[in-house]
């Protein structure tokens, strides 16, 4: 069943749906608004993964004529969604345990209410693994952020558990709304951080460090006796990674035998980092235009 980074979404959509009956469940027969603030944030969890089944949908179409390079993009949509999402929970949390702090209520049924729950903390959690997981499969960021998210789902709803069973010990009620603030501060900064890998995605941002030194490990070993690369230009979109680069041999090689030596490269690069379109740029190595010539674009101004 799950074959797919879009299949997992499904499970997460599952997971939300079911924490947030819970969460509610555990709120209404409580009063506690830290539970509420927990349950809110299930509900950011539940639009989140709905918006993560429509980009990986999306991120799947093949390429087309307005599309030549795919809709590969399309995940960065979800992660932005769910950054401004998070940050609309958080000032919801934020009011709703204002009007508890200056009225503080007291909480019934905390038994039952932590039993819920701690349930859906149970299942958040699992999910959260298997979604880590497979957004290493599948190299996808949408699920990178669906889990994280709901890791710090887990720490949040945790810190509230704890909250409400000092409420029962101690009898101080100001401790719920002051929990809820502080789980809104907290989803406050994962919504920022969730925001900031939007915009690097967004703005061609290269491969990672450890990724660009394999491949330039990769055409080094190819460099020499009379071959050269260089211009070399990388970016992620998505699951997938990007890479073109100049070729320069020999003017004396036939063009099928620099377009041999191409054809191996793209080959062992695609085979080192999956997921990869390389795009390949073959010039003389004795004519200087070839080394001036550097693949970016402001050298035509």
């Amino acid at each position: 069943m799950f074959d797919s980074a879009r299949s997992f979404t499904l499970l997460s959509i599952g997971a939300a749906t079911a924490t947030i009956v819970l969460k509610l469940a555990a709120w209404r027969i409580t009063g506690s608004v830290g539970l509420l603030s927990d349950a809110l944030e299930s509900g950011v969890n539940l639009v989140a993964a709905l918006a993560a089944f429509w980009a990986l949908t999306l991120a799947a179409k093949p390429a087309d004529r307005e599309h030549p390079y795919g809709h590969f993009k399309a995940e960065y949509f979800a992660s932005g969604l769910e950054s401004a999402l998070i940050l609309v929970a958080a000032a919801a949390i934020v009011w709703a345990a204002l009007g508890r702090l200056l009225a503080p209520q007291p909480l019934e049924q905390l038994g039952a209410g932590l039993a819920f729950s701690l349930l859906a903390t149970v299942l958040n959690g699992l999910v959260a693994w298997q979604l880590l997981r497979a957004s290493r499969r599948f190299h996808s960021i949408t699920l990178r952020a669906d889990a994280q998210h709901l890791l710090t789902d887990v720490w949040t709803s945790l810190g509230v558990l704890l909250a409400v069973a000092l409420v029962k010990v101690t009898g101080w009620l100001i401790l719920d709304p002051l929990i809820a603030i502080a789980v809104a501060l907290n989803i406050v900064v994962v919504g920022f951080r969730l925001l900031g890998e939007t915009a690097s995605g967004l703005l061609d941002h290269a491969l990672p460090e450890a990724e660009q030194r394999q491949l330039e490990d990769l055409l080094a070993a190819h460099s020499g006796d009379g071959v050269a690369v260089h211009a070399l230009r990388t970016r992620v979109a998505g699951s997938r990674r990007f890479v073109a680069f100049h070729l320069l041999v020999p003017g004396s090689w036939s063009v099928q035998a620099g377009h041999d030596l191409c054809e191996r490269i793209e080959r062992e690069i695609r085979s080192a980092l999956p997921r990869t379109d390389v795009i390949t740029h073959l010039e003389p190595l004795e004519d200087p235009r070839a080394w001036q010539d550097t693949g970016f674009g402001w050298d035509d101004a």
